[in-house]
């Protein structure tokens, strides 16, 4: 409307000033000379005023332009000060720049709802453009999760993680692929979701990553206890019988040696192999026994511990072993009234297990050390943490060492971490470890 009252004033200039020239017109051919010297001052107020009028309509219209430009919708065109002809304009531009305003808060509102439940999600984000690898956003999410500041492009994640930037390059809009990030010195599985968009010509790579190795430890360890019920099972049903039959076998065996004749020997060769086979058998009753503890730990005993408190019985308890080889334990705990739900008796078998293991890690290290430590994380997780000073793992075995039965020891049973890591799923927990040769290793349990 106040556009239209704009364009009805320009249209009754340029009638009145048709008028006038029509009129002097008329007058020119009649030839009254004298009535010409007052038609042409009007003619020549009417043009100026017309051009004054246009030029004041283009100088409001170019500073409406340049705020529209800038982006600065929160300027005002005065009405009230502005001359009759120019303020129907004003109020169509002040009406205008309202309108933009209410659009870019909406946009910015949304953007900023937008923005903060990326952040919220526990999905990490990543966008780039395609073409120069150049890191659009980024959330803080994928931050912590990668453990990284910022990228700038996504060549920088190769000299963090080539593998993992190469399953990502590799990762074709709608596919999912399972792939394996290394933060520092740790690794965990990860789901990659890819997506493509493109704006202003330029074609983006949408990755979502979503941290899925609490989701595969708990499948892989169910899958573990399920075919360890069966292994115990078939090998105790048939060894029970032999151990048995060996044991009757080696008796009678004894009740016929005064009657029969042993002079070739073979009767001693017969009780030797008897003995065998019981003590071979009784080993293997003895195996299947000790794995079954993996599945019998199947509920936790709650209840509200201080952190310092299983340190102080951690300590007492294998200080006599520490002191004997030398080694030195450093516990830290910066807030000693830290505390947590746990199983305090399974708790301490996961710790004096790993503690153990770090002893056995320094015995040949020069100031062998043991760090105990616990803190509260960035993700709210409270975690214990266990470390020493030795050679470190291998990387080859690194991704072994919670496999039942698998063992880099002579006597070992290969049951220790994996008990470890069956004990804190229960907590609804996990565990990770942190490896370099040469360096050391660290457990972190986190709760």
């Amino acid at each position: 409307m106040k556009f239209k009252n704009f364009e009805w004033r320009i249209v009754l200039r340029v009638a009145f000033l048709l008028i006038t020239l029509s009129l002097a017109a008329f007058i020119l051919v009649k030839q009254w000379y004298v009535y010409l010297l007052l038609a042409v001052p009007v003619i020549i107020y009417q043009v100026v005023e017309f051009y004054r009028f246009h030029h004041k309509a283009y100088t409001e219209l170019e500073q409406f332009v340049e705020s529209v430009h800038y982006r600065d919708f929160s300027r005002y065109f005065d009405v009230k000060h502005a001359p009759v002809d120019i303020q129907p304009l004003r109020k169509g531009f002040n009406e205008i720049n309202t309108t933009f305003k209410v659009i870019s808060k909406e946009k910015e509102t949304q953007y900023q709802y937008l923005q903060k439940i990326l952040e919220l999600v526990d999905t990490g984000i990543l966008s780039f453009e395609e073409a120069t690898g150049e890191v659009v956003w980024m959330n803080e999410t994928l931050k912590k999760m990668l453990q990284l500041p910022y990228i700038k492009t996504i060549t920088s994640l190769r000299r963090r993680d080539e593998e993992l930037c190469n399953e990502i390059m590799a990762l074709k809009p709608g596919e999912t692929k399972i792939a394996t990030a290394h933060p520092e010195r740790s690794s965990f599985k990860i789901l990659l979701s890819a997506t493509a968009f493109q704006t202003d010509g330029k074609l983006y790579k949408l990755i979502a990553f979503q941290n899925v190795n609490e989701a595969l430890d708990e499948t892989e360890s169910k899958a573990w206890q399920k075919l360890l019920s069966v292994l115990t099972h078939e090998i105790m049903n048939s060894v029970a019988p032999i151990s048995s039959l060996a044991e009757t076998l080696k008796s009678r065996l004894q009740q016929s040696v005064a009657i029969l004749n042993d002079d070739s020997g073979s009767l001693e060769d017969l009780e030797i192999g008897i003995e065998t086979i019981k003590r071979r058998s009784e080993g293997l009753l003895k195996f299947a026994e000790t794995y079954r503890n993996l599945n019998r730990i199947n509920t936790l005993n709650l209840r509200k511990v201080y952190v310092r408190d299983i340190f102080e019985n951690l300590h007492r308890l294998m200080q006599p072993t520490l002191e004997q080889k030398s080694i030195e334990l450093e516990t830290i705990l910066k807030d000693t009234d830290l505390t947590l739900e746990a199983d305090i008796n399974l708790l301490e078998q996961v710790l004096i297990n790993l503690v153990l293991n770090a002893i056995e890690a320094v015995k040949d290290t020069p100031n062998p050390k043991i760090l105990l430590t616990s803190y509260i994380a960035n993700n709210r997780k409270i975690v214990i943490k266990v470390a020493d000073n030795g050679n470190g793992i291998p990387a080859e075995v690194l991704e072994k060492i919670f496999i039942p039965f698998f063992s880099t020891k002579k006597s070992g049973s290969g049951i220790g971490l994996s008990l470890c890591k069956q004990i804190m799923m229960l907590h609804k927990g996990n565990i990770q470890v942190q490896s370099r040769e040469g360096e050391g290793t660290a457990f972190l349990l986190q709760f």
